[in-house]
């Protein structure tokens, strides 16, 4: 019985290291045991799902803000990839940027693949096209790094025996899809909550601020946008606040950081 526990563990450990990637930007080693392409399909598919039960904004011109903010990140991610030797993974982004109609609903969020959502409740807070390059650069962070793809990958491994994606959606479907969903933070009452580690958004900040500064906006205007995020929560919290860390701590790191930002946006370094 040991033995056998003894060889789980050192299995476990063998697929824990093959299964290593590095994160662009900061180094960082995460577990990666789905791949790209695998998560961008179901994340495409959810992603169409969502839109359909949405109602989608009928303002012209926030629309085409929204695309033209998430293009210029998008570009952005682009450059960072071809950068740091991922650019096999740039057919995986099939870059899609929508707005939800609901003032309720201070979120966004950005999918596997490219797929992001605005709702119009955040458009107040974010003010201009730097604000929403703020919240864009954020969630396209958590694409770029994988952040979901971790935590399904550490959730496979813990409660599928690291089985294959492919495989698990064959043998155990709807618990494989609970899986997704939970790692992605995908709701069916408001939307999407993002479930991701404090560490996970300390380094999607980094990322965004990087991605921001690329795409041609100030990074030093993050700082303020959280300020306002912070006095939108009031008594309450907004959902886009609920799983982030505390926004005094939160500010003050990205104006730390905003130094390892800046030059990109002084050099209009827009590709």
């Amino acid at each position: 019985m040991k033995r056998l526990a003894l060889f789980g563990l050192l299995l476990a450990g063998m697929m824990v290291w093959a299964g290593c990637s590095t994160v662009p930007l900061t180094g960082r080693n995460r577990l990666e045991l789905v791949s790209s392409s695998e998560v961008s399909s179901l994340g495409a598919q959810n992603y169409k799902e969502l839109m359909g039960q949405a109602k989608l904004s009928q303002n012209a011109v926030e629309v085409a803000k929204l695309r033209r903010v998430g293009q210029r990140v998008a570009l952005a991610a682009e450059a960072v990839m071809r950068e740091n030797g991922m650019a096999e993974e740039i057919p995986n982004y099939q870059w899609e940027f929508n707005l939800v109609q609901d003032d309720a609903t201070i979120n966004a969020f950005c999918m596997p693949g490219g797929k992001v959502a605005f709702y119009t409740g955040i458009l107040p807070v974010c003010q201009d096209e730097a604000g929403l390059a703020v919240v864009m650069g954020h969630e396209v962070a958590h694409a770029l790094a994988k952040h979901g793809n971790e935590r399904m990958s550490q959730q496979l491994l813990v409660e599928l025996g690291g089985a294959a994606l492919s495989t698990a959606l064959k043998e155990k479907p709807e618990k494989t899809q609970n899986l997704f969903m939970l790692a992605y933070g995908v709701g069916t009452t408001v939307g999407v909550v993002l479930p991701y580690s404090r560490s996970h958004e300390y380094e999607a900040d980094r990322i965004g601020l990087q991605l921001m500064a690329r795409a041609g906006y100030d990074p030093r205007l993050a700082a303020p946008f959280w300020e306002r995020m912070a006095q939108k929560g009031g008594g309450g919290m907004p959902e886009f606040l609920s799983t982030h860390p505390v926004p005094a701590n939160r500010i003050e790191n990205l104006k730390a950081l905003e130094g390892e930002a800046l030059p990109f946006y002084e050099r209009g370094q827009v590709k």
